[in-house]
């Protein structure tokens, strides 16, 4: 099995591996999907993440079969798949539910694609038993799916899924029907597997987290159409609009006007705060045509402190409105002077041995000149 990962791991990386080509679904006069278009390396796991009714889960069906696109290509390893049934694509599934067979064990599911396709029965005890291996699932193998937690059930769909060595895996809410404890566990846990593998990967959740997490890049869809798509890191820093910024996180947004423009610099101001804001580098004109930005600032990226800060801008007098304590952190509301209300999360290490600021409490807000994005949309 480690020669097999290795190899795997050290082929070379198809970087147009899976393309999808202008792909739309119209089911009537509605559009799922609108116009999609991606390419996907080998041996990437991609996380295609959205509120309900963005089209994320009628693309991943799409890709498995199960639909059959009204525009455009789906082209996986170089073979036009758009128009082949499912049970002809080498592509496999993995459902929220899991879908395991309740009457058969743990190594009866795994082996049950391998069996409807006639491999060999040396062939299929080997194949299994390497799989259950790889899932931590050898001793194990004899019970029922009743017998199982929901962790072992998630790791015995898996190897289920890629018993058949599908060039493309797609995962629809892969770990949804597990507690947030064992969520957070079992997520790079699943990562690993998948690697070892070297199989490429397609997600679908609703879960930001779980994309950030586990995916090498992420596309946010809203409406059936991409707004983003890149790495976790620039989404979350990153973002290219405010849908994307309030989406993925949370954030403060300002609407804002243009004060001032130049090659290194800008300030905008906002009826919402009784100073400007200061940007630490040019932002080319952007809005002038229709007069208005927005400013976006993360929680995390706002101070707080009982200390009046010097410098004209990013800073703002308010009170504590509401505290939500979270342990490693506490979430501020604190509603400015203009009735504003703004977040901030305060790490508890930053009171030292003081008392922290408490509702009603004069405070004051403050953010370095980096810390924001400016957005025209």
């Amino acid at each position: 099995m480690a020669e097999n990962l290795t190899a795997a791991a050290n082929a070379e990386v198809n970087q147009s591996y899976l393309e999808i080509a202008g792909v739309s679904k119209r089911f009537g006069d509605f559009r799922a999907v609108d116009d999609v278009s991606l390419v996907i390396p080998q041996r990437e796991i991609f996380a295609l993440l959205g509120s309900s009714g963005s089209g994320k889960s009628t693309l991943l069906r799409m890709l498995a079969g199960m639909e059959t696109p009204t525009e455009g290509r789906i082209i996986l390893d170089g073979q036009d798949i758009s128009a082949l049934p499912t049970y002809r694509r080498p592509v496999n599934m993995m459902f929220q539910s899991y879908a395991l067979f309740p009457h058969m064990t743990v190594e009866q599911n795994v082996a049950f694609g391998l069996k409807q396709d006639k491999v060999p029965k040396d062939e299929i005890a080997e194949r299994v038993g390497k799989l259950l291996d790889l899932v931590q699932m050898r001793k194990l193998a004899g019970r029922k799916p009743h017998q199982l937690s929901g962790g072992q059930q998630q790791r015995t769909a898996l190897a289920r899924s890629l018993a058949k060595r599908p060039k493309l895996l797609l995962l629809d809410e892969p770990l949804g029907a597990l507690d947030k404890k064992l969520r957070m566990e079992t997520q790079l846990e699943l990562v690993n597997v998948i690697q070892s593998v070297g199989v490429t990967c397609i997600m679908v959740t609703h879960d930001q987290e779980e994309a950030m997490t586990m995916a090498n890049r992420v596309a946010v869809m809203s409406e059936g159409k991409l707004v983003q798509v890149g790495d976790p890191h620039d989404v979350y820093e990153y973002p290219n609009s405010r849908f994307t910024a309030q989406f993925i996180g949370m954030t403060n947004i300002f609407d804002c006007i243009l004060a001032e423009d130049a090659a290194d610099h800008a300030v905008l101001k906002s009826e919402d705060l009784a100073r400007p804001i200061y940007v630490d580098r040019g932002i080319g004109g952007m809005g002038t045509a229709h007069g208005k930005l927005w400013y976006s600032v993360r929680p995390e990226r706002v101070a707080l402190t009982r200390e009046r800060p010097s410098g004209e801008y990013n800073w703002f007098e308010g009170t504590v409105d509401d505290v939500a304590y979270l342990g490693t952190h506490s979430v501020y509301h604190i509603k400015l002077n203009t009735g504003r209300k703004v977040m901030a999360h305060v790490l508890s290490t930053q009171w030292g041995q003081d008392k922290p600021a408490a509702y009603g409490e004069a405070v004051y807000l403050t953010w370095s000149n980096h810390a924001g994005v400016v957005l025209h949309a």
